[in-house]
């Protein structure tokens, strides 16, 4: 397929031409990975802290606005009690979250709960939408893991298995028969948007703050993909909830001089950074689309030349979605909260 050229899209173009999208090119006909377009085939949109209550008032209604992505802020330190949403009180829970039990107290009951009530309202929701779109659940570890603490990744796997069950896309899902993700998503792509109607993946990145802090050396993305490679290995995958990500933009394979461990770099298939640093001209997107690698961009607003990063024209969010579609963005972020007809755009990658 042609690069789609950048400018606003209608909702009939996009739906044309993501209908004509194939599946992943290396998937045998008949097969999991050749229904429907591949997941990887594709750009959407997500918001960026969509748990913040200035942008919606209850998780619902962000889970609500067809965003494929939503992102989630969590701390695990020692000042305050369990995982803790958000995005500058350690101390405390600070979101639009209320732990419902179904979907009738979505909007009923307090805010401000842990992720545990977060994903409760995730899984609460999932269940009054089946077979809604997939969504990416992004999450921030501020500070990072805890394992000291009982805020590991074994536990943070643990919670996520309690509170999304079979709405959860497991690492085990996307790796199959293969040896490792990276395997995998080269040789098969990602199942089809229509295989993953209904499923939440969840990526994660590290924290700001754990990222300035220079007496943490070990970050959630090498734990995390430590933890995989070693699941792996004890034949327990199927334990695990999340993908870690490859953050900040980077030149060339930017596993390669990041983790020393050349054992980690096949548990990373998912990468995230500045739309900025992307899509300036420096980086070979289309060296993840060639590979079926999520690519996740950031502060697309900002991208030269810069338009409002909460509520721009509809023709200017739109225009700014292409031209990173074309730039080989899997989803691309912004606060583009009060602009739902933008925020459900599925297009065609590259």
């Amino acid at each position: 397929m042609s690069r789609i050229r950048t400018g606003a899209l209608t909702a009939a173009a996009a739906a044309a031409l993501l209908a004509s999208l194939p599946a992943a090119a290396e998937a045998a006909p008949g097969s999991p990975r050749a229904a429907g377009p591949s997941y990887s085939a594709t750009t959407s949109v997500g918001v960026h802290n969509a748990y913040e209550k200035a942008k919606y008032r209850y998780f619902a209604d962000a889970l609500d606005s067809g965003a494929s992505l939503l992102e989630l802020d969590v701390w695990t330190n020692a000042v305050g009690a369990g995982w803790r949403v958000s995005h500058e009180n350690p101390f405390g829970n600070d979101n639009n979250c209320e732990n419902a039990a179904s979907a009738a107290e979505l909007r009923t009951k307090p805010r401000n709960q842990s992720l545990a009530g977060c994903l409760a309202d995730i899984r609460a929701w999932h269940d009054a939408n089946p077979g809604h779109r997939p969504v990416v659940l992004k999450v921030e570890m501020k500070d990072g893991f805890a394992d000291n603490r009982g805020r590991g990744p074994d536990e943070f796997d643990a919670l996520l298995g309690e509170k999304l069950g079979d709405a959860l896309l497991r690492p085990a899902d996307v790796r199959g028969g293969h040896a490792t993700l990276d395997d995998a998503v080269r040789a098969d792509g990602w199942p089809g948007r229509d295989e993953l109607a209904g499923k939440f993946l969840v990526e994660l990145i590290p924290g700001t703050v754990e990222e300035g802090n220079p007496l943490d050396s070990l970050w959630t993305d090498r734990e995390y993909a430590t933890h995989l490679r070693d699941l792996a290995a004890a034949g327990t995958l199927d334990r695990a909830g999340a993908f870690p990500a490859v953050h900040h933009a980077e030149a060339g394979d930017p596993r390669t001089g990041r983790y020393g461990d050349a054992s980690l770099r096949p548990w990373f298939v998912v990468f995230d950074g500045n739309a900025g640093d992307y899509a300036g001209g420096a980086i070979d997107t289309a060296w993840y689309d060639q590979r079926h690698y999520l690519l996740i961009m950031t502060a697309a607003h900002a991208v030269a030349p810069a338009i409002d990063a909460v509520n721009p024209s509809e023709a200017e969010a739109r225009d700014r979605v292409t031209m990173l579609a074309s730039r080989h963005a899997s989803i691309v972020t912004s606060d583009w909260y009060p602009l739902p007809q933008v925020l459900s755009l599925v297009v065609p990658r590259g």
